[in-house]
Parts: structure tokens; sequence; C-alpha cells
């Protein structure tokens, strides 16, 4: 999406016509705009200067750095982006969130099995919209936090919210893993403390952003229960990786030899869940530690190991291992065809099915 066609949805979320949107421009900032020009601003005949992108950061409530981002990048599919639009559906969220306390909301079993769902659905659907379902989600347990376990829900409602962000934006995606572990340390439950931490670890791990955190994150969770669990075992991974990205190849390997005795105990029969590791997963895991550290044949390894059990309806993980080996190819010095082999794996995706953490590999390819 264009800046204009943002420009046009936030404007229509506030039903809005663009002679509104006009006049909250004139009258804001003494301006002599008229419907045409926003119309033209919409139909992307003209591209809003710095001056006047500032104008709509501010009468529509939405950061300037998206509307930056929409003219640098063209595209609206980051969910950092994708949070703009909170404040325009605000009022929304708070009658969801009135009603669900009206109503008592769900039960917890009710919200066990929405986490369920949602843990299969993010397996395979775009972050934006879990983004925005989840937002809702999160409105209306904070309405029933009187009950311990629903702060074990809500932090792992916050986990997955954090994930629909870039690691690297810290302001975003990190603040709801710090958040998710205060809201998983008021439930009382150590197998939801340790694996909200781990989770935040080993997908910060995986994205290569915010290692001192990921780190931070895997110790904690080690540090409250070092009992077999899938937690336990995203938290070993995440501090793996993090070792990796810093070139320390010892203890990535020894942490992968851990994580391996940890697998062997509690790993997933579950294949299609985000809550779960099965064999293929752990091996998604390996594969790209191994092309960090430049191990092009034990990568070629893990990457068969996973495809013989690699489900066929998750072809974006098949992309993953795709790019795994442009990564090796391109640490081991042929860094152009590293780069071609990974754009290729890329390109073969449906661009629906692109993720956020695809992407960043991809940038990591290419600085390699």
């Amino acid at each position: 999406m264009a800046v204009g066609e943002l420009i046009k949805d936030l404007r229509m979320a506030r039903s809005w016509s663009q002679g509104r949107l006009a006049s909250e421009i004139n009258d804001a900032f003494g301006t002599n705009l008229d419907r045409e020009y926003v119309s033209r601003w919409e139909r992307s005949k003209v591209t809003p200067g710095p001056y006047y992108l500032r104008c709509l950061s501010a009468v529509l409530d939405v950061p300037l750095a998206v509307l930056e981002g929409e003219v640098k990048r063209r595209t609206f599919i980051s969910d950092v982006a994708a949070t703009a639009m909170a404040p325009v559906v605000a009022s929304d969220l708070l009658g969801v969130g009135f009603s669900a306390r009206l109503a008592g909301g769900p039960s917890v079993d009710d919200w066990e099995g929405k986490l369920a769902t949602y843990g299969t659905e993010y397996m395979s659907l775009g972050a934006a919209d879990i983004q925005r379902r989840v937002s809702g989600e999160l409105v209306v347990v904070q309405q029933q936090l009187e009950n311990p376990r629903l702060w074990s829900v809500a932090s792992r409602l916050m986990t997955l919210y954090a994930k629909t962000f870039p690691g690297s934006d810290g302001a975003k995606a990190v603040s709801w893993y710090r958040l998710a572990a205060e809201a998983a340390d008021q439930s009382g439950d150590d197998q939801a403390r340790v694996w909200v931490r781990g989770r935040a670890a080993i997908a910060l791990g995986y994205e290569g952003a915010s290692l001192g955190v990921a780190d931070v994150l895997a110790d904690q969770a080690m540090a409250i229960s070092d009992k077999p669990s899938l937690g336990l075992l995203n938290a070993i991974y995440g501090k793996a990786h993090a070792a990796a990205l810093r070139g320390d190849r010892v203890t990535a390997l020894q942490l992968a030899e851990r994580g391996q005795r940890v697998f062997d105990k509690v790993g997933s029969y579950e294949q299609t869940s985000d809550y779960a590791v099965p064999w293929w997963r752990l091996n998604v895991f390996r594969s790209l530690l191994l092309a960090r550290l430049g191990d092009e044949r034990r990568v070629v390894e893990a990457q068969e190991a996973a495809r013989r059990e690699l489900p066929v309806t998750l072809p974006r993980f098949a992309t993953h291992l795709e790019m795994h080996r442009g990564l090796v190819l391109a640490r081991s010095g042929d860094r152009g065809g590293g780069v071609a082999y990974a754009r290729a794996a890329m390109e073969e995706l449906p661009p629906e099915k692109h993720s956020l953490t695809l992407r960043l590999l991809m940038e990591e390819v290419e600085a390699s």
C-alpha cells in the first residue's frame, strides 16, 4: 500500500470526508488545502512533503515515522506501521473492553482454546492480521485479571503480540516482551514464566535483534527453572543464536547440544503450533544457527531432517531453510551467490506469505 492509500484508510477509519481532512489540517495549521489536494494525495498523484506529513501525523494521530516510512518504502507491510491504526480504533477497543467487563468475559478454558487457535494460525497468517486481532483480546483479558490464571493467559497473548513487531524495534517488541514477563510473574505459574521469556529469547535471537535482551530473558528463564520444558528449550536456542551472532562458536555449539538434550525429553508431537517445537522446527533453529557459524555440511543435514517432517501447509518455513542456504553461501565467501539464492527463495514464496522475520533474514544475508 502506497502512502496515499494509507492516508485514505486512516481518513475513512475516522469517517471523515476528504473535505473534512483538509479542514482539520487548515484549522490546526492555518493552511489553505482543499478537497482536491487531499484527493491527489490519496490517488498518489502528489506525495506529501515533510511539512504536510507532520500535519497529517497530528490530525490523524499517527506516528510521523509511519508516514515517512510509507514515503520511503512505498508499502504498508511492516507491523510497526500497522499499529498506527490503533489510535483510530481506540473507541472500538474501549467498547469491547467495557462490554467484556459487564458480561464477565470468557472463561479460563475459553481463553486457553483461543490461545491454542492463535498458536496454530500464527504459523501461516500474516503478523498484521494477528496483531489486530490480539490487540482486541488484550483489551478483554485486561478486564479479568482478578484471576491469577488469567495473568498467565495475558502473558502469552502479550508474547504473541510482541512477535508481530520486528525485534529491532526496541520500543515495541522488547517492551512487550518485558511486559509479558512481568505479567507471567503475576500468575505465579513457573511454566508460563519460563515460556514467555524463552519464546522472546528465541524470537529475538532468530531475528538477530536486541541480542542483549535475548540473553537477559534467556538467563532469567533458565534461572527460574532448569526443568526440561519447551520454554527452556526456546531460551537455550535463543541464547545460542545470540552467541553465534557474536562469533562465539564454542558457546553456541555447547548451548545447541544442551538444547538437543532438553528436546529429547520434551519435544512436541504437535506439528503446526507456535506453542510446539517438533523435530522439524528444532532443525529450522539448528539450520540457521549452523548457517551463522558457517558450517555448510551440518546446515545441509539439519535442513534434510527438517524437510522430512515439515508440513506442506507451511511453505514459509521451507523458505526459511532455503534462505539459510543463501546465508551460509554468503558467509563462506560467495556473497553474490548467497544473496541471489536467498532472494530467489523469497521470490518463490507468494508475497502474502512473507513475514517480518524473512525480511530481516534477507537483510542479514545481504550484510554478510
